[in-house]
């Protein structure tokens, strides 16, 4: 990557020179929704350059360790954890290890630092963002954060004072910081298959030929199993009429179950064809993109995927995330026009079926969800980001 910087000459004129960014560190962890942005923006860099060097830094114990290496990047780790609210002599000794971790960890940031010298350090979520952010803004390293919830998690929120900017996923994420002057509105990128079809095409590629809305369905891995009997409910109300294809993912846990709550209902899915329970949506972009109308949780990268999109969606967030992001990100959705919320508590299989119908057989309410979730779309997050950082090195 070239930076092209004036300077100016004896006469007054100027004389341009280039910088070139030869190593950036991306710090993220916890779930995919932080890894995945990371990812995204490292490939897009590495092809603007292919002699950019990154390292990826996560926490030890982090699904990071599993993504990033499977990604083909190099990952270290620094010794970073939660802290518990309960008062159980297990969480407290979670705590206390926590407490030493956080008193350890600055000093492997900052050796991460020194041994790497980037250029710029991105975080992207997750706790061992902390560190490596806060140190490097110490250093004098160019930082920014990256949040692709709707309201600041935790650790972007202790890192807002020390970031020389903040990038956030939509406009109306602008007024949750103390900070206006360092937020950049960027989107959250997502994964370039998710784009690489037009809708028309990837019905075709799926064998959807007849003139039926696609319903597809999925659950993140928190709360999935009560979701997914739900669902059970909703399939079955769907074999009377059968109004709409669906695809469901339903976890490699709850695959069996299912299939066996099914049995015992007497639906036999082979009877009917519109009708399809996955183990997982392994084919998940070119899914999306078919959907007429997506069910799911609330998730960061769900959230940026629907938008980029454009896709409609019935969203029941799960109440198990730290500081209810999930509902808070739905509820962004629906105050655009974008999403129907249902909360877990009110969710049931009919409920669900309900809603479905409600947004899939009334086209002008599904057409006017289309286009509010096409103006929340950043389809250029990744190059809005990109060109974020080179301006901090400018």
């Amino acid at each position: 990557m070239l930076i092209a910087i004036q300077e100016k000459r004896g006469d007054g004129s100027t004389l341009g020179t280039e910088k070139k960014l030869r190593r950036v560190i991306f710090t993220c962890g916890g779930t995919a929704g932080h890894v995945n942005p990371a990812i995204a923006l490292a490939q897009l860099m590495h092809k603007k350059d292919p002699e950019t060097d990154f390292l990826f830094v996560g926490a030890e114990r982090g699904l990071e360790k599993e993504l990033i290496p499977k990604a083909g990047y190099a990952f270290r780790t620094v010794h970073i954890s939660s802290f518990h609210r309960s008062l159980k002599l297990r969480e407290i000794e979670h705590n206390l290890i926590s407490a030493g971790n956080l008193l350890r960890s600055p000093g492997e940031a900052r050796a991460i630092l020194r041994e790497f010298q980037p250029d710029a350090v991105i975080g992207t979520g997750g706790y061992a963002s902390y560190p490596i952010v806060k140190s490097a803004a110490k250093m004098g390293i160019p930082t920014a954060v990256h949040e692709s919830n709707m309201v600041p998690g935790l650790t972007t929120g202790m890192l807002e004072p020390y970031a020389d900017r903040i990038m956030v996923g939509f406009e109306s994420c602008r007024k949750h910081y103390r900070h206006p002057e360092k937020i950049i509105v960027t989107g959250t990128p997502v994964r370039g298959d998710f784009l690489a079809l037009t809708k028309e095409e990837a019905k075709r590629q799926l064998g959807l030929d007849d003139e039926r809305p696609l319903v597809v369905s999925f659950w993140g891995s928190l709360g999935a199993s009560g979701m997914n009997r739900q669902m059970v409910d909703f399939l079955a109300l769907e074999t009377a009429k059968e109004p709409f294809h669906h695809i469901h993912g339903a976890g490699k846990q709850d695959y069996p179950m299912m299939l066996a709550l099914l049995e015992e209902k007497g639906v036999r899915l082979e009877e009917h064809p519109a009708l399809l329970l996955r183990e997982y949506i392994y084919d998940m972009a070119p899914v999306m993109r078919a959907a007429d109308l997506v069910i799911c949780r609330a998730g960061a990268s769900t959230i940026s995927e629907l938008t980029a999109l454009g896709v409609p969606a019935l969203i029941v967030p799960s109440p198990y995330v730290t500081n209810n992001h999930q509902e808070k990100n739905a509820r962004a959705l629906e105050e655009a026009g974008g999403a129907a919320v249902l909360l877990e508590a009110d969710s049931s299989g009919q409920a669900m079926f309900q809603a479905a119908c409600g947004i899939l057989h009334n086209e002008a309410r599904r057409v006017k969800m289309e286009k509010a979730m096409i103006s929340l779309g950043i389809r250029d997050a990744a190059e809005r980001i990109y060109q974020t950082v080179l301006e901090l090195l400018g």
